[in-house]
């Protein structure tokens, strides 16, 4: 099993927000969601528009570009535009620490 990665404090997200964390080149997307923390890839899978400028909507993320929602627990694109998931992560909360497995 792949070592898991500090992207943040559970400080950073405050309940209802999100939080875009940078691991090398890319962006990864989290958000804590009735307390529980999720994180998916920041880049919609339509066109190139990062998901951190959309609004999040329940358990989803709207794009701000043309309006597709990722639900954050599978990924899946709900509404088109969009058709192809955004990857998701494992994420474990440690001692305050937020993690995900690549």
């Amino acid at each position: 099993m792949p070592e898991p990665l500090k992207v943040a404090n559970l400080t950073d997200i405050k309940p209802g927000k999100m939080f875009r964390a940078k691991l090398n080149d890319s962006f990864i997307l989290l958000a804590n969601i009735e307390n529980e923390i999720f994180a998916v890839d920041d880049m919609c899978t339509h066109e190139d528009a990062s998901l951190y400028n959309g609004a999040l909507k329940g358990h989803c993320v709207e794009c701000p570009l043309h309006g597709s929602h990722f639900d954050f627990r599978t990924g899946k694109p709900d509404g088109n535009p969009a058709t192809e998931p955004v990857k998701t992560y494992k994420v474990e909360v440690k001692d305050n620490e937020i993690f995900i497995f690549l």
